[in-house]
């Protein structure tokens, strides 16, 4: 729609009054490391963070999330949260799992639960300034994005282009009014900017066509990887619960002591545990380490793009952080199976 340019004073501005306003959420400092949390002001917000320890996909789908409350006279009633948030400074690779969300809850049967959030929530991403030390989301082609957000900022030369995308971005923008818009020059400069994040973001090297996974995962099913590997694995499952594409959860039913009374509520699960698996008769399917650490791969790399047409890795790098194992880097583990092929 426009793109705006301000320096760090009107952007901090900005942020304020959209704090007095409304719940702003934002990447913050924690320690040597990163995450996101709510503001309570514009000295708080870091956009130039390398990866929060979390994705935001925990304001999509929360650790915790209840579903419905249930009496036995008056029946079940659905429990939807929905308080309008601001999401500020989402890298482009977020952005793109926030956006593969979207599709996989919408498909077939579309999820209120998730919708109601989604709808709430205005995306304001923010182009990467610092490589993190594992992601490659250069290689997966996430390390920019054209859409998927409500507004873009990116940083040039000390001062902030602000690339407004949506009506919700222009609402959001309302206070930007008065701004210059941005030059040729400053756009020429942007595109630099994010040609060098698309060279820059690869801190692994992946060396088979990110289009090709699927084919090369369909035919190394019984590659010696998979037991070598899970051999170390702890089935702790830091890599699902890090990743921003990972959605799958567990749903309980908590009854009140009336036992006539109660809720339904989801929680995060990850195929890496050792009971994700485990179904009625207490039969385990993937019993094994190696099995469930190839059923993540091909989840990632031949299942979801079967579904959906995308592969379920952004390459963000948080897996690879998270691992205290050593054994979750994607790329390492996509090169090895390729070997036969070079």
């Amino acid at each position: 729609m426009s793109v705006k340019k301000l320096d760090q004073a009107a952007l901090d501005r900005w942020v304020d009054g959209l704090i007095e306003t409304q719940k702003v959420v934002g990447v913050k400092a924690k320690g040597d490391r990163f995450a996101f949390g709510e503001l309570t002001s514009s000295k708080e917000l870091r956009l130039d963070y390398d990866v929060t320890i979390l994705p935001p996909k925990k304001f999509f789908i929360p650790q915790i999330e209840d579903l419905l409350t249930f009496q036995k006279e008056e029946g079940f009633q659905s429990v939807l949260s929905h308080e309008p948030m601001v999401l500020f400074g989402v890298h482009p690779y977020d952005v793109f799992a926030i956006s593969q969300l979207d599709v996989l809850f919408s498909e077939k049967n579309d999820d209120i639960h998730y919708r109601s959030r989604r709808e709430a929530i205005t995306v304001v991403a923010s182009d990467v300034q610092r490589a993190s030390d594992n992601v490659f989301a250069g290689c997966m082609g996430t390390a920019t994005v054209d859409g998927g957000y409500d507004i873009m900022i990116t940083k040039i030369n000390g001062e902030y282009l602000v690339d407004i995308k949506t009506e919700k971005g222009e609402v959001l923008a309302r206070g930007l009014a008065d701004l210059s818009e941005a030059a040729d020059s400053d756009l020429e400069m942007r595109d630099h900017i994010r040609e060098n994040n698309r060279r820059n973001l690869r801190k692994h090297e992946l060396r088979p066509a990110v289009g090709y996974l699927p084919k090369l995962l369909g035919e190394t099913y019984d590659h010696e990887v998979w037991e070598e590997k899970a051999e170390l694995c702890f089935s702790c499952g830091s890599c699902n619960l890090v990743c921003p594409t990972c959605y799958c959860f567990d749903v309980q039913d908590d009854f009140n002591w009336d036992m006539s009374s109660g809720k339904r509520y989801r929680v995060w699960d990850g195929c890496m545990l050792a009971n994700f698996a485990t179904v009625a008769g207490d039969h385990n399917f993937r019993e094994e380490k190696a099995a469930r650490y190839r059923h993540r791969y091909l989840r990632k790399g031949k299942y979801i793009p079967e579904k959906i047409g995308q592969i379920g890795c952004v390459g963000c790098g948080r897996c690879i952080t998270a691992c205290v194992a050593n054994i979750a880097n994607p790329v390492e583990v996509y090169n090895r199976l390729a070997e036969g092929d070079e």
